[in-house]
């Protein structure tokens, strides 16, 4: 568009001012494209504008973009027309500062924007932002001090990175970060930081030789990768996909940040990692109900018994009201360690004064361990953030005593059977959003609530809810409390005989269905037996499969899909890639190399298999890196994928039957 058409559009400038804009875009513009993206167009107009980076990011958002989200220099003098506009400018600095610090900060520094409203003019909260809309429904709220926290948790466990570590350290006070996520290469890096070796980073598409700018086909892919990686992982994404990502819905990146972050901490709680851990149960607890625990249980009986051991009066039941005083924390960390943490901090009235005092305490700990909370977060008792505070604590200090010989026996000895099905079979049923959530596998499918819910999901009507039995009427139910706080829910607590009615339901719908449960009664779920419940939940995922390949079976003439058929399926798609490679059944041991798989997606897409970073596949090594490269392959098409390396190498034969059952699904989708 050229000086004159500008200004037409826009005859509040003049036209020496337009030549200025022309000029200035031109200098942004250094490839001489004729746009830029967003963050360049948000970094030039804050220099010149002078105005806090998110004021300049909302009035991007209120300039039309096309879909490409590309800024040209109509777009940028726009943007520019908005931030000059005196009310709507006004009405947006007014947003960031008017939701003063309840402690009587200061204002946010110049090129920044801390409390405030992003878009819609809403009266902020104090420590919340309006973000969304320009109206009540489609505006949601962010906790600043849960921004300010992931913010600095990905400054710190990201820097240095290859990749994305010149983009670090992100301010703490504006929305930088969110934007940076864009990509998928944030939280892909996050994620991996959480549980390692989850996604096989070769496959991220990142700008270099190959791909001089990411796309926004680019950016889909490399969040397909996060989204199902994060589901791999245990994440609930119900409600998130690659696209809210790429449009940066903030409330929706920052609850994926925290269910990440969250899945990092509270993963490394396990008594294979921790065998101290043993010194937790209590009298009459065997192993097997100890373990059944969440992972936030078990940090409260951690806390709780150094307080017991400190002979302090108190004990803690939440990570909210309990903790928000310090009194416990001052304990705490006296009993971790005494010798650098007083409980000077008790003397002190001012709750605000005693907070900063116990995170000081914290910082002294070596490794310091100030981190997650501010003052103002911890006696705000907010639950997430007080959580992450307590798991990277007991992360770095433990503070319990070694097991003996006779304790670590009983420890290798515990009856892990079908843990490795039972772990997929359970990321399976939460991603069908049953409730409450299962945590302990066995133990909350016992009264058959869960497993009708499965049913009814998978087989619509199947159930007659009038014939169930419920929980009574005083047990919790998530949805009746903070989502944050779902570990405190009570499982259940109904009576062997009302239980034992559900689960011989489950079962007289699944021999309806035509699943194979000779042999299986109500009572054997009831009871815990573990080969039987994987079996009746492996049948019930295997007709999920069965139903999201129906499409298929029609065309072929068929009823459903078999595993006769998956298994020709995939042979028939190797070959169409140009491969050789073939299997008779899921059995086959070539599988275990990872080659087979590869050489399957590969004939679904050749250009997402690159051959050079593919082993022999000869050695366990060589097999693993084949395994985890053929997952984040899967998952860059936008496959459901459950199964981890391991499952592969060890050739899991129907975790293996779902890998291949979500390539089906996938390839439908791509050819239609």
């Amino acid at each position: 568009m050229n000086v004159l058409k500008l200004q037409k559009k826009y005859p509040q400038f003049p036209q020496s001012e337009i030549y200025g804009l022309s000029d200035a875009f031109r200098k942004l513009d250094v490839d001489d494209k004729g746009y830029v993206d967003e963050a360049t167009a948000i970094k030039g107009a804050q220099n010149t504008e002078r105005q806090p980076y998110d004021v300049v990011r909302q009035a991007l958002k209120e300039v039309e973009l096309d879909s490409s989200r590309r800024v040209e220099l109509d777009d940028y003098v726009d943007l520019i027309a908005r931030l000059r506009e005196s009310s709507p400018a006004q009405q947006r600095s007014r947003g960031f500062s008017n939701a003063a610090q309840p402690d009587g900060g200061a204002a946010p520094s110049p090129g920044h924007a801390s409390k405030g409203s992003v878009g819609g003019g809403a009266q902020p909260k104090a420590g919340r932002i309006t973000v969304g809309g320009s109206t009540a429904s489609s505006q949601h709220t962010i906790n600043e001090d849960e921004r300010t926290a992931f913010t600095s948790h990905i400054n710190a466990v990201l820097a240095g990175d290859a990749d994305i570590g010149h983009l670090l350290p992100f301010p703490l006070d504006t929305f930088e970060m969110f934007d940076s996520c864009r990509d998928g290469l944030v939280l892909a890096k996050l994620i991996n930081d959480s549980v390692p070796d989850t996604i096989d980073e070769r496959v991220l598409n990142r700008e270099g030789k190959k791909i001089k700018k990411l796309n926004a086909f680019h950016m889909t892919e490399n969040n397909n990768i996060v989204i199902e990686s994060a589901k791999g992982i245990g994440c609930s994404v119900v409600n998130i996909g690659s696209g809210d990502i790429i449009e940066v819905r903030e409330h929706l990146v920052l609850g994926l940040i925290w269910q990440i972050i969250r899945r990092g901490l509270l993963g490394k709680i396990d008594i294979k990692l921790h065998p101290e851990l043993y010194r937790l149960l209590e009298d009459g607890e065997t192993l097997e109900q100890f373990l059944r625990l969440p992972p936030e249980q078990i940090l409260l009986r951690w806390f709780n018994y150094h307080l017991k051991n400190a002979g302090w009066h108190r004990r803690v039941q939440n990570f909210s009201n309990d903790v928000k005083d310090a009194e416990n924390y001052t304990v705490l960390l006296n009993q971790l360690a005494p010798n650098v943490c007083s409980r000077s901090p008790l003397q002190t009235s001012d709750l605000m004064q005693r907070a900063e005092q116990v995170l000081q305490n914290s910082d002294r700990l070596d490794p310091p361990c100030r981190k997650f909370l501010t003052p103002k977060s911890l006696t705000a008792g907010n639950p997430k953030l007080n959580l992450a505070f307590v798991a990277n604590l007991f992360n770095n200090h433990p503070g319990l005593d070694p097991i003996t010989e006779e304790e670590k026996q009983e420890i290798e000895d515990f009856d892990a059977e079908g843990e490795r099905e039972a772990r997929v079979f359970t990321l399976w049923l939460n991603s069908m959003n049953v409730q409450p959530t299962v945590v302990s596998f066995f133990d909350d499918l016992k009264d058959g609530i869960i497993l009708l819910q499965a049913y009814d999901k998978v087989i619509p009507g199947s159930v007659n809810w009038r014939h169930v039995n419920k929980p009574p009427a005083n047990a919790v139910t998530p949805a009746s409390q903070d989502p944050d706080e779902a570990y405190l829910t009570i499982k259940s607590g109904m009576s062997r005989f009302k239980a034992v009615e559900n689960t011989n339901y489950a079962v007289e719908i699944g021999k309806q269905n035509r699943f194979s449960l000779v042999g299986i009664q109500g009572a054997d779920i009831t009871d815990g037996q573990r080969t039987l419940t994987l079996g009746m939940v492996w049948q019930l995922m295997r007709k999920d499969i069965t139903n999201t390949l129906s499409a298929l079976a029609q065309r072929l003439g068929k009823r459903e899909i078999s595993d006769s058929d998956m298994v020709q399926w995939a042979n028939n798609t190797v070959k169409k890639g140009g491969r050789s490679s073939a299997v008779r059944s899921f059995k086959d041991q070539q599988i275990a190399s990872g080659i087979f798989l590869l050489d399957v997606l590969n004939g679904m897409k050749s250009s997402y298999v690159d051959y050079d970073l593919v082993a022999a596949g000869r050695t366990d090594e060589e097999a693993y890196a084949n395994a985890k490269l053929a997952i984040s392959i899967a998952r860059k098409m936008g496959a459901t994928i459950w199964l981890v390396p391991e499952d592969i190498t060890n050739l899991r034969t129907r975790l293996i039957v779902t890998f291949i059952g979500s390539l089906m699904a996938t390839a439908e989708k791509l050819v239609s």
